[in-house]
C-alpha cells in the first residue's frame, strides 16, 4: 500500500476553519474513511485547530497553522502545528469536575482524547499528533 501525505497551511484567522473542513473532507474522500469516523476526525481536527489559531497562535493572521495527514497501515495521523509557544498539557483542569462544567472553554484536549484512538502533543504542546483506526 502506497502511503500518501496532505497538508494544509493556513493562516489564524477563526474564518479559516472552512479550509479545514474542505482539506478533512477531501482526505476522508482519498482515503476511503467511513462516516463514523469522520465524524470524530472533523470534530477532534476542529479542536485542534481552533486551539492553534486562538491559543497557540493568539489569532496572529501572520502566523500560520499547519495541518498535515498521513494514512499509515490501518490508522490515519493527523498533526496540527502552531507557531505559538506551547503549553502545558500535562496540567489541563478536567473538563467534567463539577466547578469547570460553567466554563465556556477547556473542552477541546478533552473532546479530542476521547474522539481519537491516540493523542500525542510535542514541541511543548504547539503539534499535536491525532490517530484514528480507520
Amino acid at each position: 500500500m502506497v502511503e500518501r501525505d496532505y497538508q494544509l497551511k493556513i493562516a489564524s484567522t477563526p474564518e479559516n476553519i472552512v479550509l479545514l473542513e474542505t482539506f478533512v473532507d477531501q482526505v476522508k474522500d482519498a482515503e476511503n474513511v467511513g462516516d463514523d469516523v469522520y465524524g470524530n476526525i472533523i470534530i477532534s481536527m476542529t479542536e485542534a485547530v481552533n486551539n492553534a489559531i486562538i491559543h497557540g497562535n493568539e489569532s496572529d493572521p501572520n502566523k500560520e497553522v499547519i495541518v498535515r495527514a498521513r494514512h499509515e497501515g490501518n490508522k490515519l495521523i493527523f498533526s496540527v502545528s502552531d507557531q505559538g509557544n506551547g503549553f502545558d498539557y500535562n496540567n489541563l483542569p478536567d473538563p467534567t469536575d463539577p466547578e469547570n462544567l460553567e466554563k465556556l472553554t477547556g473542552r477541546g484536549v478533552f473532546l479530542m482524547s476521547q474522539l481519537s484512538d491516540l493523542l500525542v502533543f510535542s514541541h511543548d504542546g504547539s503539534t499535536v499528533e491525532i490517530h484514528f483506526k480507520i
